[in-house]
């Protein structure tokens, strides 16, 4: 058995950016309904993902699947005999990708393999002389009841390139015949109850979203509550599964800053009026533990994620397995209908990644299945701690702190740190962007001697309602000045050199950093984007020469009313755009991008790009082919952040000393 545990960090150099960076080498596996076997991905000897079942009784493993050109992508059991899977292609970019996932089935020793769905857009023939599914169907999240050869899977139909609506097809996988399900409208979204049967469907229509209930009885499909989409509304909620008694759990705020687990009333779309969970201090996000016929828990996420128990025994062993892995999280995966004692544990920590166990209930052995970063030593990474600190209008803002190996944090009476700071803005913005957990980038940042700060700006999720709706419009104001008063904070705290600080950041983030070298020149010694958003009125026009997926409707109902309208806002949105602004930004400066993005097109980058480097020439370009929102190729994830790693030592890292010369002189250009 592999004990995991924190201990003081050694003086070790620092693990080499490809250990941070690569692919993970296992990524979790699955328990078959009985728990009996584990289907999981492994790496083979072409570097490629295969498909393997492992069977838990004597260890033995079988090769179930492998592509030649493509590897392994989801997977589900669709019973205990047989899985379903798609592929993927982590050896080229995505905006290489010729192919569609497909789809996917064969037996747990290897045999009866038959492909389902077409990777191409075109219609060919299998082996059993069907015609095979479209390249647009894809696997659901959920999986069915396992007890069948039946799934159901997505049919979604594309308009301009934009997905539109999404049938649901019931599906055999041994006869490859479907059967589409009916409902009075297009849907974009499907959920099936705990027997596997579709029960809810989500339809828009321009700003309203509107929840479909099935009748179990008699099939039909009404409307269980509508809402608007893009904005908050007191009436809205987010359905997030039935339990195995038929009962609908949904988040929801119900008259409360923070969203939490309440049950719906399938006759009158009514909330309960008390939450059956809340996690104090935070929105609930987060996942349910069931088997077929029991809820035994729910998966919550608070600073760290965690697990209320209802179930006694699953409590029992959630204590016997923390207690022999301490300084974990510890997350316990269950099988569908348990034949086996077997159980899947996911343990990690702020230092730790992710490393996966098998637990035996009947010998409370825990024995290792895989781990995701097998090349780093977890006790030569930086601890990270969640802070909060007040910004300039009393609102209180969380962050993460991670410090540098063997930093502790700074207590009152410590001498101060002192160490060069990256402050990292999450992208989003309207996400989560931290959580208590081992991070590549971080950690790599963190290797390197930086302390890094991670603010959870008003407009983030997951702090409440308040805290979210404090953001509406304020980019590039309020927003940006919550990240600057972080940064303060961290001087203040002693754990930063007010002279060595810089902001970093993707997609929004990226954004805040080019505005926070604009608005705040005194506290940031340089800037990083990546992918990163240079002008809010060229998120509406877009560029006739460059693809955009942001729907027209989030355009029109949701972007006005989040971020600023065109319009009305004008004014606003040219103070706060940092293409406007290029002309104030003379700090040395890191911009990526990727050719195939369509999130936020190159456009942005090439133009900010021509014009801050009128004024400024410590400007550094990288240009990704066929990279889209962010880096999916490990070998560009490991050529950008080999280039940060020697950006941010040239400007506030060890380099900084031998080259305040070339600083200087950058400055009075």
């Amino acid at each position: 058995m592999c004990a995991i545990v924190s201990v003081p960090a050694r003086a070790t150099p620092p693990a080499p950016v490809d250990a941070f960076f690569a692919n993970p080498s296992f990524t979790g596996g699955l328990l078959s309904p009985s728990g009996r076997y584990l289907a999981a991905k492994i790496v083979g000897k072409t570097g490629r993902d295969s498909l393997g079942v492992i069977d838990l009784n004597d260890r033995s493993a079988r090769m179930v699947a492998a592509f030649d050109d493509a590897d392994i992508g989801h997977v589900q059991w669709v019973n205990e005999d047989r899985l379903l899977f798609d592929s993927t292609d982590r050896q080229i970019a995505s905006g290489a990708a010729r192919f569609a996932p497909g789809l996917y089935t064969a037996r747990r020793d290897g045999s009866q393999f038959r492909q389902l769905a077409d990777r191409r857009g075109r219609f060919v023939r299998n082996g059993y002389d069907k015609v095979l599914l479209p390249w647009h169907t894809y696997m659901m999240d959920q999986a069915g009841k396992q007890e069948s050869d039946e799934v159901y899977v997505r049919n979604v139909s594309f308009r301009a390139g934009r997905p539109q609506s999404v049938d649901l097809l019931r599906l055999n996988v041994v006869t490859g015949r479907t059967a589409t399900v009916a409902l009075p409208v297009d849907a974009i979204d499907w959920m099936l109850d705990n027997d596997g049967e579709p029960r809810l469907a989500k339809s828009l229509d321009k700003d309203m979203l509107s929840i479909w209930l099935r009748d179990r009885d008699t099939g039909k499909w009404r409307v269980l509550a509508s809402f608007k989409a893009y904005v908050p509304d007191a009436r809205a909620f987010t359905p997030l599964r039935f339990g195995p008694d038929g009962t609908l759990y949904a988040k929801a705020n119900q008259n409360s800053d923070h969203a939490a687990v309440h049950t719906v009333d399938l006759a009158t779309g009514a909330l309960s009026a008390q939450p059956i969970l809340r996690v104090d201090g935070f929105d609930f996000t987060g996942s349910f533990v069931v088997d077929a016929t029991r809820l035994l828990g729910i998966r919550y996420l608070g600073d760290a994620e965690g697990t209320a128990w209802f179930d006694p025994e699953m409590k029992a062993i959630q204590a016997d397995i923390d207690a022999q892995l301490p300084g974990t999280v510890n997350l316990i995966g269950v099988p569908r209908r348990p034949a086996t004692p077997n159980l899947l544990v996911t343990a990690f920590s702020d230092m730790q990644p992710r490393v996966y166990f098998i637990y035996n209930t009947a010998t409370r052995k825990l024995s290792v299945a895989g781990f995701a970063h097998e090349k780093l030593d977890a006790s030569a990474m930086g601890h990270q701690y969640f802070v909060k600190y007040k910004a300039r209008d009393g609102l209180e803002i969380p962050a993460m702190l991670t410090l540098p190996p063997g930093v502790p944090v700074t207590r009152a009476g410590e001498p101060p740190a002192n160490l060069p700071l990256v402050v990292l803005v999450h992208g989003g913005p309207y996400v989560r962007g931290t959580r208590w957990e081992w991070d590549p980038e971080t950690q790599f940042l963190a290797s390197r001697g930086y302390a890094v700060l991670e603010p959870e700006f008003r407009g983030s999720t997951g702090f409440g309602r308040r805290h979210f709706t404090a953001g509406l419009k304020q980019w590039g104001l309020a927003m940006q000045d919550d990240i600057a008063d972080g940064t303060r904070w961290a001087i203040a705290q002693g754990v930063a050199d007010p002279q060595r600080i810089c902001i970093a950041g993707a997609s929004y983030g990226g954004y805040a950093t080019l505005m926070g070298l604009v608005r705040d020149p005194d506290l940031y010694r340089c800037g990083i984007n990546w992918v990163g958003v240079t002008d809010i009125n060229l998120m509406y026009t877009g560029h006739w020469l460059y693809a955009s997926d942001v729907p027209e409707e989030f355009k029109r109902y949701g972007m006005p009313e989040l971020i600023g309208d065109p319009v009305k806002d004008a004014d606003q949105l040219k103070a706060t755009s940092p293409l406007q602004q290029a002309a104030r930004i003379r700090q040395p400066l890191l911009l990526a991008y990727g050719t195939a993005d369509e999130r936020v097109p190159m456009i942005h980058g090439t133009k900010f790009r021509d014009a801050v480097r009128a004024v400024n020439k410590a400007v550094e370009w990288i240009e990704y082919e066929d990279e889209g929102h962010g880096w999916s190729l490990p070998r560009n994830r490991i050529d950008f952040w080999t280039r940060v790693e020697r950006f941010l030592d040239r400007n506030i890292g060890a380099g900084r000393a031998g080259n305040a010369g070339v600083h200087a002189a950058a400055k009075q250009e």
